[in-house]
């Protein structure tokens, strides 16, 4: 007997505890995570009803010291709207109200003589201090409403990573960039503030329960750091505006993790104004377009010939300066020959007969699967939305042209991330990463998720990525720009590609090209890759002319910025 009811007390000290357990975590819900809605509610009890309160989760910029920084979060104000069942004066109405409202005069008193109609909206987002002075004017038919709205701190910083909202019927939806591929957790489910409590409580009690399991909604922490990508973006502007481009556009991005710490293109646009706004510009280049890369590809075919044995760095060959392939010829930049050189010296020299060589010695299968091997053909899977693959179909031609022109960047298109990441396994130790901006969710109920991306595919062996650095490093203290960018302390491994553009009509424009650069340091473990590109600049041909200096500019920031301890 004594046993039987010490059982039932404890079953039933169990029940008492687990429903203390879900009140406590329901009171949690309403008093911290549903605080500020409550707030909006009582603030709604002094103006006119909303027909809701707008929310959404938060996006947050990382600093070195882990700091977050709001990106993307919400401002509040207030909504201007008119009934004009109770104006009598439509003309002095206005008059009171242009300097709040962007309305043209003849559509506020169209919209003002709506008879029928009790409510106009005719301003949006005005600040506490416009409220009042609106208020103290005591104007019949005029409705003052507290609302919420998107706000991106930053303006068109990053605008591209973060994205934007628009309509998706009656509801704002995530359309690009980061609100839209993280929609789901930022996405906040309407539902009424004052529901029936038990009925949550039991609901809840029957999720534990069942353990059923659904995604959480919360808030997006990424690895962007905003010093860096305000000061990508200035060096990007500032090269755009020196050479006259159409565009372009930059990454910074830890090669051994994939982490991104800046991700800016340009024509950009500011989320805050999109009524300004060319639509047009809304599109992320760095991952929704491919461009031939010309000669940054080079490394990766340098880097195949060596992972497969098909040479070392001090093989040789002749250089005659033009090669004939399946009736197709094509040449060095200047169209010189250079005689007997090794390969060092195509690399320090951009020969593009060089790596044609590479890639005949290799033969067309073992080239392409090297190509392959690196997912140019492919998306990379960073966690922006409208990603597309590559256009690598020449990889898969019986003839050798095809082959050769893909070994220096032509005739074989990929976007900018995915270069990045295959050029990343040169800085990495050999290893095919994921690129990726987000870094942790912040659970509404208090719980934080870090985002995993895996560990990487191994596509190169060690000693084949060591010495492409070797090579890479002696094209930046001997030959770019006859060394005068060495540093004395600080090993850096770059290349520089200029690529022609293609004609819709067919063949390839003779004054129109694409500029691009990448490097990575310290050479040989990696903290940062940066890639730069310039979409036809004026005036100039090669991009060591136009992006060299902006690479050691940020090249010297970043040094500074992280006090990297020098390795030479």
């Amino acid at each position: 007997m004594r046993a039987a009811f010490t059982l039932r007390l404890r079953i039933v000290t169990f029940f008492f505890l687990l429903a203390a357990l879900v009140i406590a975590g329901r009171l949690y819900v309403l008093q911290v995570v549903r605080a500020s809605a409550y707030s909006e509610k009582a603030d709604r009890q002094y103006v006119a009803p909303a027909a809701g309160i707008f929310d959404r989760g938060s996006i947050y910029f990382s600093d070195k010291a882990g700091n977050l920084v709001t990106a993307a979060g919400l401002a509040s104000g207030f909504g201007l709207a008119i009934n004009p069942t109770k104006i009598t004066d439509a003309a002095a109405l206005y008059e009171a109200l242009a300097s709040y409202t962007d309305l043209p005069r003849e559509e506020f008193l169209e919209r003002a003589g709506k008879e029928n109609d009790p409510h106009e909206d005719i301003a949006h987002h005005l600040n506490e201090a416009q409220a009042k002075e609106i208020e103290s004017k005591a104007l019949p038919g005029v409705v003052l409403y507290k609302e919420r709205w998107r706000s991106y701190p930053g303006g068109a910083l990053a605008a591209h990573t973060m994205g934007l909202l628009g309509y998706q019927g009656t509801e704002l939806e995530g359309r690009y960039g980061l609100e839209r591929y993280y929609a789901d957790t930022l996405r906040r489910e309407g539902s009424s503030l004052y529901g029936n409590f038990f009925a949550e409580l039991f609901a809840e009690v029957g999720d534990l329960v069942t353990a059923r399991t659904k995604a959480t909604a919360g808030d997006v922490v990424t690895s962007i750091e905003p010093t860096i990508e305000l000061t990508l973006e200035r060096v990007i502007r500032g090269a755009i505006d020196a050479w006259d481009a159409k565009g372009g556009g930059g990454i910074i991005m830890d090669p051994k993790t994939g982490e991104i710490l800046a991700f800016g293109a340009f024509p950009t646009f500011d989320p805050n104004q999109l009524s300004l706004s060319d639509p047009t510009t809304f599109a992320n280049p760095l991952v929704e377009r491919v461009y031939e890369m010309g000669s940054i590809i080079k490394p990766l075919t340098v880097a195949a010939g060596l992972d497969s044995g098909a040479i070392r760095a001090t093989t040789t060959y002749y250089d005659p300066g033009c090669v004939t392939l399946d009736k197709k010829t094509f040449c060095n930049f200047d169209g010189e020959g250079r005689g007997t050189v090794d390969m060092q010296e195509v690399l320090n020299q951009s020969l593009n007969t060089g790596v044609a060589h590479i890639a005949k010695r290799m033969g067309n299968k073992t080239f392409r699967d090297y190509f392959l091997r690196y997912g140019l053909g492919e998306e990379t899977g960073i966690d922006l939305p409208g990603e597309v693959g590559g256009l690598v179909e020449n990889l898969n031609s019986p003839r050798d042209i095809e082959h050769a022109t893909a070994s220096f960047g032509q005739g074989i298109a990929m976007t900018p991330i995915a270069t990045v990441r295959a050029l990343a396994s040169l800085a990495n130790g050999g290893f095919l990463v994921t690129p990726h901006i987000g870094r942790e969710i912040r659970h509404t109920g208090g719980l934080n998720r870090k985002l995993a991306f895996g560990e990487g595919e191994r596509i190169l062996k060690p000693e084949s990525a060591e010495e492409i650095s070797r090579m890479l490093t002696e094209v930046v203290d001997v030959a770019l720009l006859d060394g005068i960018h060495k540093k004395d302390h600080y090993s850096v491994a770059a290349k520089t590609g200029t690529a022609q553009i293609a004609s819709p009509d067919g063949g390839y424009y003779d004054d129109r090209y694409l500029h691009s650069f990448f490097g990575y340091f310290p050479s040989y473990n990696a903290r940062f890759l940066v890639f730069l590109y310039l979409n036809e600049p004026r005036g100039v041909k090669y991009s060591s002319q136009t992006l060299t200096e902006p690479f050691m500019a940020l090249t010297s920031f970043l040094i500074n910025y992280y006090n990297i301890p020098p390795d030479r």
